[in-house]
């Protein structure tokens, strides 16, 4: 399979920041403005780790948690530093449904938050694709992890409970919404990712189609939390291996900290 140019770069950093990765097994078939932006494979599931977990102990300080994140520098080119949100957030987003649980998925994917306020150190980095104008932000964040796991079955049971809805604007436009499985690398102590596509029409009749991406890792008393999503093409891949490097550097830094103690 060809690779895009975005995820050949991405493997490539992969592969040159520690021996210890791998390039993830499997990709998907061909397949409120948001709070970060204030200024500028195996299947899913909980099922056992190919590593070992992350461990349990002190959480990480901020300097570590922003160690852990994923950059530009390890996606390369076409990726760099956000440019700020884009217009479609407000106008495809910002959405209403009539099921509860769709909502707050709905809700969820507008504010990028699943497992709202951090209880502790947290950081976050957010990049554009300089070709495709898709963006992808990255959080490394403390959260109990009975609340992570309840989330994560929550985002388990979305392909089954919003498979296929419809979802009216605040512009009032009508999007169909599908929500199916996007599956992971088996990193951290449990994870679960969906592949979210909304399609609609402007105000004058244009068609849009927006992918967006939505991974959530649990490795030890920390979560990884990604978004990846665009009018253009969103590669599977791409979000993929994010999630894999993003884990295993997570997990090295936490060995890190132990060896100091």
């Amino acid at each position: 399979m060809t690779r895009p140019p975005a995820t050949r770069a991405l493997l490539a950093s992969t592969l040159s920041v520690t021996a210890l990765l791998a390039t993830a097994g499997c990709s998907v078939q061909d397949e409120p403005r948001p709070r970060w932006f204030s200024a500028s494979a195996s299947a899913s599931g909980a099922s056992p780790a190919v590593e070992q977990p992350a461990g349990s102990g002190a959480a990480l300080t901020e300097a570590q948690a922003r160690a852990a994140l994923v950059t530009e520098a390890d996606l390369g080119e076409p990726w760099g530093p956000t440019r700020g949100a884009r217009t479609w957030r407000d106008g495809l987003l910002k959405a209403t449904t009539e099921d509860r649980e769709c909502q707050r998925l709905l809700d969820v994917l507008y504010t990028e938050e699943p497992f709202g306020a951090p209880k502790g150190p947290q950081a976050t980095s957010a990049l554009d694709d300089g070709d495709t104008d898709a963006q992808l932000r990255y959080r490394v964040a403390a959260h109990l992890p009975a609340d992570v796991d309840r989330t994560l079955d929550w985002m388990r049971s979305l392909p089954g409970r919003c498979g296929q809805f419809t979802a009216a604007t605040t512009r009032g436009g009508i999007q169909g919404v599908e929500v199916r499985d996007l599956p992971l690398p088996p990193v951290g102590d449990a994870r679960q990712a969906l592949r979210v596509t909304l399609a609609g029409e402007t105000e004058e009749g244009e068609l849009t189609y927006l992918t967006m991406d939505l991974a959530a890792v649990r490795a030890g008393e920390e979560t990884i939390t990604l978004t990846h999503a665009g009018l253009d093409e969103v590669y599977a891949e791409v979000t993929q291996q994010a999630v894999e490097l993003g884990a295993r550097r997570l997990s090295e830094i936490r060995e890190q900290g132990r060896a100091q103690i």
